[in-house]
């Protein structure tokens, strides 16, 4: 979870994502990061994909790394650990690029403190994942003083989210949450209380430390700094459940506090908490709540008991099978044996070593032995039908027979132990050096995209200078009125969509459709609150391009914001384009690209503005007959080219006293429609994207503000 929440807070900031999963076949899905790399921490292709990536930071998931199994492999995974750290480390020093962030957590600190501990509080770590991450932390810090390498370490204090469908997670939120799943009943001790984090407020906050460009400190704790006693979260989690669960209070012993401060990051970085227990607490237990049965094994419900019995028994068969095999081949081998006893044909063939033998070259040395002991017991029970059992036991030849029996066995069953481990030796050599040429050959092949992808950026961008240039020569050939309408259709050009809106900004929460090149692009209507867009009105109101990298089909693919004066004026928005389109490179275009069409409309209006006591009728908002004429053309022409839709109206009014009139009509029409004189100083209307479908409301706002009003479609501009 922490890796998606990672990996989508980059995205939504602009930034390329390179993945190195740490293992050689990876299940996991990430479908926002730009090259996916499929290597284990310690492989030697580390170093290759390093020189080939060249990260500005480099962020190792350390603490919340799920590619380690801390449960069952404690011992070795400590040691695969270090390793796979090392050698990321060593590889990122010698590329000598970006910084190294070190994720940490809690966990390094297993006494207890009665007070909240800072950073120079020395790690005090109780088991082999604790040690192994203080000795990340300290291997870190290390290359920081002798190598000079730019690494931070973040500490989190008691992460916790909402858990993947049916997957176990490590935090005491999830354990109380599992724990009312399956018995009904929660453990917490009322003497020991911590301080938890939520994921997002977790991701948020480290940011802010990825790219400082000099942060004070090379530790930080990440922690909320709210204290809460583990009964307290047992009742949280209790009544959240809204079931019949019982909380058990298991305080034995001294109490004990564990919390993180805060406080050297809150001096240097924008601090807030937005998620606090009890909204983060509730949603943990209703996604459990609702997918419990993902949760629950059949150990839960009663039925493991035997489940397990027959795992057991099934490793104890297989164990046992190369004894059951000896014992079996030994009754034939012992027939032979008596029958050979009495026959002087095949009375010199041993078939005890015969057996023996062959159990050493299947099975080899442990087998070897056990054969032997078999032969040696029908050896001697053969004998005994001639002489009694002390006489074979003081008979020298009887031992000098087993001796050669166990020299022979063992000798053979030791070479053929030997042959098996050179064989598997040169097995894992080849596969060894197999998987070093597939890393290769899947670094050249991403390195192949990747060149590709850049090529593509290029030669878009050489491309894009042709059509700026093509742009900014266009627009200046057409009228103040008309360049809004052909923006849209050079953007369309441009961006390579067939789908491109303009919207005109009328107050502060809505925008206004003034022109679209396509049924498409019209999509949200002729006025849209986008305000209420949340995550649309986030980016544009930060000046940046919004990218729907979620594919919500409600929502255009990319968006951008014109801004004049410091105001938002209009709002840019492209269709149907495609999910591989949607990168850095086409944001960055259609930014220059808005920038240009400001210049263009500012432009504009500033001409339109010097010409004000010129175009209107004077003391009113009337266009004069000649500009009025001007805009109903641009109008005109941009509906016959599929780019706007406009209605006009005249107004039956027998006197041109055209400064009541637009008085009377101040409230019926919007700020986007415009008063002029047309045919011969007859008084017109023009309403843009408006059609004969919804003019009917217009028409009876007229009515009430006391004129009449027809359609005119024959009015010649």
């Amino acid at each position: 979870m922490l890796m998606n929440a990672l990996i989508d807070k980059m995205n939504k900031n602009g930034h390329r994502v390179y993945l190195l999963t740490g293992q050689r076949e990876s299940r996991g899905s990430y479908k926002r990061v730009f090259e996916r790399y499929d290597f284990p921490y310690d492989s030697g292709s580390i170093k290759d994909i390093f020189e080939s990536v060249r990260p500005d930071v480099t962020i190792f998931t350390g603490a919340y790394d799920t590619g380690f199994d801390w449960e069952t492999l404690s011992r070795q995974e400590s040691v695969r650990y270090m390793a796979g750290l090392m050698n990321i480390l060593s590889a990122c020093s010698m590329a000598g690029t970006g910084r190294f962030v070190y994720l940490s957590s809690e966990e390094v600190f297993g006494d207890p403190y009665m007070d909240q501990i800072t950073e120079e509080e020395p790690a005090s770590p109780k088991g082999f994942k604790a040690l192994a991450l203080a000795q990340g932390e300290e291997t870190c810090a290390n290359y920081r003083r002798t190598q000079g390498m730019d690494t931070v370490i973040l500490r989190f204090d008691h992460l916790y989210w909402v858990p993947e469908k049916g997957k176990k997670e490590d935090s005491l939120c999830f354990r109380m949450c599992l724990e009312a799943l399956k018995t009904e009943k929660i453990s917490a001790n009322s003497r020991r209380s911590i301080s938890m984090l939520y994921l997002n407020d977790g991701v948020e906050l480290a940011y802010k430390v990825f790219f400082k460009e000099e942060p004070e400190h090379s530790l930080y704790h990440i922690s909320s700094m709210e204290e809460i006693g583990e009964l307290t979260l047992a009742e949280e989690v209790k009544t959240a459940m809204e079931t019949g669960v019982t909380v058990a209070d298991t305080a034995v012993g001294a109490g004990s506090r564990l919390i993180l401060d805060g406080g050297r990051y809150k001096k240097e970085f924008p601090y807030k908490i937005f998620h606090h227990y009890d909204s983060g607490i509730r949603q943990v237990v209703q996604f459990m709540k609702r997918h419990s049965a993902s949760y629950l094994t059949e150990e839960d419900s009663g039925a493991g008991a035997a489940v397990k019995m027959w795992k057991h028994l099934r490793e104890i068969l297989k164990a046992l099978v190369p004894f059951l095999e000896s014992l079996v081949l030994f009754i034939p081998f012992f027939l032979l044996s008596r029958v050979a006893a009495d026959s002087e044909f095949i009375a010199r063939l041993d078939f005890y070593l015969l057996y023996v033998l062959l159990l050493s070259v299947v099975h080899g040395q442990q087998q070897a032995v056990f054969s032997a002991f078999l032969a040696s017991a029908g050896y001697c029970f053969l004998q005994m039908y001639d002489r009694t059992g002390f006489e074979v036991l003081l008979d020298y030849n009887t031992y000098v027979w087993m001796a050669q029996l166990f020299i022979v066995g063992l000798t053979v069953g030791y070479m053929r132990d030997q042959l098996k481990f050179v064989r598997n030796e040169n097995r894992s050599r080849v596969r060894y050096l197999s998987g070093q040429l597939k890393d290769i050959e899947d670094i050249n092949d991403s390195n192949v995209r990747m060149k590709h992808n850049f090529e593509e950026q290029v030669v878009n961008h050489k491309e894009s200078l042709g059509k700026i240039y093509e742009i900014s020569s266009s627009l200046e050939q057409y009228g103040p009125e008309e360049v809004l309408f052909y923006a849209a259709q050079v953007l369309s050009r441009l961006m390579d969509t067939p789908d491109v809106a303009v919207y005109t900004v009328a107050n502060g929460d809505y925008a206004r459709l003034f022109s679209a090149t396509s049924p498409e692009a019209r999509r949200l209507g002729n006025s849209i609150r986008y305000t209420a867009m949340e995550e649309l009105y986030g980016e544009l109101k930060e000046r940046r391009v919004y990218i729907n990298r979620t594919m919500e089909q409600k929502m255009p693919m990319m968006a951008s914001a014109v801004y004049a004066e410091g105001d938002m004026q209009l709002i840019l928005m492209l269709w149907s384009i495609p999910w591989q389109r949607m990168t850095l490179g086409e944001a960055n275009r259609l930014t220059i690209v808005g920038y240009l069409i400001q210049n263009a409309v500012v432009h504009a209006n500033r001409y339109l503005e010097a010409l004000r006591n010129r175009r209107y009728v004077e003391g009113t908002n009337v266009l004069d007959e000649e500009a009025f004429t001007q805009l109903a053309k641009a109008f005109s022409d941009a509906r016959d080219k599929g780019l706007a839709e406009y209605a006009l109206l005249e107004i039956l009014t027998e006197k041109q006293d055209f400064e009541s009139v637009a008085v009377a009509l101040g409230g019926a029409i919007r700020q986007t429609d415009y008063l002029g004189i047309l045919r011969g100083g007859k008084l017109y209307v023009l309403l843009p994207n408006t059609n004969k479908e919804n003019i009917g409301g217009v028409v009876e706002r007229f009515r009430k503000s006391g004129y009449e009003c027809r359609v005119d479609e024959e009015a010649v501009i």
